[in-house]
């Protein structure tokens, strides 16, 4: 089941999945006991700015996630406002991959996105996730720009 975060537990799951995505990306666990009260405190700040999604299975055990920062355009006279998502950080954990998850998430986001009227969705794919977002309809895209800053 994907539903929506909105309690704090939820939150406390999303918060778990990214530290376990975390240990996964870095072969093994990952000492940061502070990590979890951070995390909270980003995702309150970032709260009527980014929607997040859970995975859960049916006993309630979280087993993906995926979250969107919204941008509201700045208003322009005789125009309706404008918004759109960048979705970000999607994530299912190694043993319930290819089972659709990571699918029933992205497909969450959009229908959120087409319901609130969205203009365009971006993100940006490692190397390994392109085939995935493609699948989804998404394609890479020639009328943005792009500056890295360094570190």
């Amino acid at each position: 089941m994907i539903r929506l975060v909105t309690t704090d537990a939820d939150r406390a799951a999303l918060a778990g999945l990214r530290r376990r995505w975390t240990e996964e990306d870095r072969g093994g666990p990952v000492d940061d006991p502070g990590f979890e009260a951070r995390f909270a405190e980003w995702l309150a700040g970032a709260a009527g700015r980014r929607v997040a999604w859970l995975a859960v299975l049916d006993d309630g055990a979280p087993v993906g996630m995926l979250n969107m920062a919204i941008f509201e355009r700045m208003p322009r006279p005789a125009q309706p406002v404008s918004r759109w998502g960048y979705i970000a950080n999607t994530y299912v954990t190694a043993e319930h991959r290819d089972r659709g998850i990571g699918a029933e998430l992205v497909a969450a986001a959009l229908a959120f996105a087409r319901e609130q009227r969205f203009a365009r969705i971006v993100l940006a794919p490692s190397e390994r996730s392109r085939p995935f977002y493609a699948r989804a309809g998404f394609s890479p895209a020639e009328s943005l720009f792009l500056l890295e800053l360094p570190d």
